[in-house]
């Protein structure tokens, strides 16, 4: 059977970095409109759900945009995340050429400010003292600062994997799972310091080639390995850049047959006939690709 990233309980880290201040304030006249509990359209099945609100249930607020609903304590935190939230489902969307998913179910978004309170949720959800978040059965559980905005693409990595899994909810494979989440969360914020006045461009870091993980280990991890845990994310990241470069129609085909348990070695013989005949042909192939620093530093447009 075809070894996938557990898509019910996929445990992450999401560490805030300490930059930006965010204002302490009311979320304002654009802030995430509230609704009571009983108006939410849908309720989470997710075991974890039931836990999270019983701690300290007084403080959670509740609100809803197009495709997510959110639980959470103060509007000025839940608010930025909605937004980049919704703009993150529009470019999963247009990257794997797919209008709707399979059904109409919201995915949910728990945000923990206090951490005496996540601390109490990771002993229900059993994880690890370090980790800061958790994308469980299509829900995602996170700890957010309110004095502090997600670094780089962390948040929206997180958020691909919500989207990737309304798309395919029945499992996707752990390297295609984080490597897409990677790409196009670094596309995205790459486009979204455009927006603000930057030259930005997706970074894609070099991994050598004595320190690649080899392909057919690589396509058959269950979890992201502890002892090269960095190297994982940025082969992975790698290797869905360069299938997707390669021939963008046979690279949704490809994810598409993965995501349906078609063996690797099929998948790839069949979809890249011709290009990539087999995971040999890949691995030569995809070595000098890797080694490839891609993109540039950030650098502010001068307006004047």
């Amino acid at each position: 059977m075809r070894s996938v990233c557990l898509p019910f309980f996929l445990v992450i880290a999401v560490s805030p970095a300490f930059a930006e201040d965010l204002p302490l304030a009311s979320a304002g006249v654009n802030g995430l409109p509230e609704l009571e509990f009983s108006q939410l359209s849908q309720r989470d099945p997710n075991p974890l759900a039931e836990k999270a609100l019983a701690i300290h249930p007084e403080q959670w607020k509740h609100a809803e945009t197009e495709h997510f609903i959110y639980h959470f304590v103060h509007g000025y935190v839940a608010t930025p995340i909605s937004v980049e939230a919704e703009f993150h489902y529009r470019v999963v969307a247009k990257e794997l050429e797919r209008e709707q998913p399979l059904t109409d179910v919201k995915s949910h978004i728990y945000i923990f400010e206090n951490p005496e309170q996540w601390q109490q949720f990771q002993g229900f959800g059993q994880l690890e003292p370090w980790t800061g978040g958790i994308h469980s059965m299509g829900s995602l559980f996170i700890q957010r600062n309110p004095r502090y905005r997600f670094s780089g693409n962390l948040l929206g990595h997180e958020i691909v994997h919500l989207v990737v899994h309304r798309f395919y909810p029945d499992g996707v494979p752990c390297w295609l799972n984080e490597g897409m989440a990677q790409y196009i969360s670094k596309t995205a914020h790459a486009s979204y310091q455009r927006a603000r006045g930057y030259l930005a461009k997706p970074h894609s870091d070099s991994v050598a080639a004595e320190e690649l993980i080899p392909l057919t280990t690589l396509i058959r991890l269950t979890h992201p390995p502890s002892e090269n845990v960095e190297t994982f994310y940025d082969e992975s990241e790698k290797l869905v850049r360069f299938l997707a470069n390669a021939d963008k129609h046979s690279f949704l085909e490809f994810f598409a047959a993965l995501c349906r348990h078609e063996p690797f070695e099929n998948a790839l013989s069949r979809y890249y006939a011709g290009k990539i005949p087999n995971v040999a042909t890949l691995e030569e192939q995809f070595r000098e690709y890797a080694a490839k620093d891609i993109g540039s530093q950030l650098q502010q447009v001068d307006s004047d």
